[in-house]
């Protein structure tokens, strides 16, 4: 009869079996890298072949930024499963696709409050300054604290241009040279491209920040414009409308 004891008394059996364990654990790990490419969806456009898929803008990103810091992510999930329940509740699954430019991702662990993968354009920026103000304001049975500052802050954007390099440098296609400006044309179209110009960065989010006017106050760049445009460009870049029902199933 088999005894565990005959492994541990013996060190050199137990030394190979550790490695065996090891290296099986590390394979399971490794391998699926290698076909990693065929896992995450192909979204283009079906008409103009263009990728919907793009980069956050630097307003969107430093909004990101502002989700983290404030620790959203501890209490909303980004990563709708591919149930009824969820479906019905929240939309189509989350796609890996959608997630391929997030660095860190924001897929989450734990639903305190809602999902929020397919919030943008869900509810009105009002809705949302006033929600981010005083959630019981909207929602009565809401536990989410309150966040007035966002409202009182004005956006420090000054770093944003480091902050698109260094994400540019995991492999966010932002450009800082013209044949990379060119590559993004091709990508993802003119007007998107003019958006991931990290040598226009500034300009580019005071642009759309004054044009969005997120938080109601034109008057003031605060840090409720730029969370509030992140919000609002969760899960609106597939329209799922164009695509057959099988279609990403493919890539599962």
């Amino acid at each position: 009869m088999f005894k565990h004891e005959s492994i541990e008394t013996n060190s050199a059996l137990l030394i190979v079996l550790t490695l065996v364990a090891i290296s099986i654990g590390g394979l399971v790990e490794i391998v699926p890298l290698h076909y990693i490419n065929g896992t995450v969806e192909e979204v283009k456009d079906p008409v103009s072949g263009l990728e919907t898929i793009r980069p956050y803008t630097p307003l969107e990103q430093r909004g990101r930024d502002i989700y983290i810091r404030e620790g959203c992510y501890t209490c909303h999930s980004q990563m709708i499963r591919p149930f009824r329940d969820e479906d019905l509740r929240y939309g189509h699954y989350s796609l890996a696709a959608e997630s391929k430019y997030d660095h860190p991702f924001q897929w989450g662990s734990k639903r305190t409050g809602p999902d929020l993968a397919r919030l943008g354009g869900k509810y009105s920026n009002d809705w949302h300054v006033q929600h981010l103000t005083a959630p019981r304001s909207v929602v009565p049975e809401s536990i989410m604290p309150n966040y007035p500052w966002l409202s009182k802050n004005e956006l420090a954007f000054d770093d944003i241009k480091e902050r698109m390099v260094a994400l540019k440098r995991v492999g966010v296609p932002y450009s800082l040279t013209k044949e990379e400006y060119q590559n993004n044309v091709k990508r993802f179209g003119e007007d998107v491209a003019m958006k991931l110009d990290i040598n226009n960065a500034e300009n580019i989010l005071t642009a759309q920040a004054a044009s969005g006017n997120y938080d109601g106050n034109p008057d003031k760049l605060t840090e409720m414009d730029a969370l509030v445009s992140y919000l609002q460009v969760l899960g609106t870049m597939v329209d799922f409308s164009k695509y057959d029902e099988d279609y990403f199933i493919q890539f599962r």
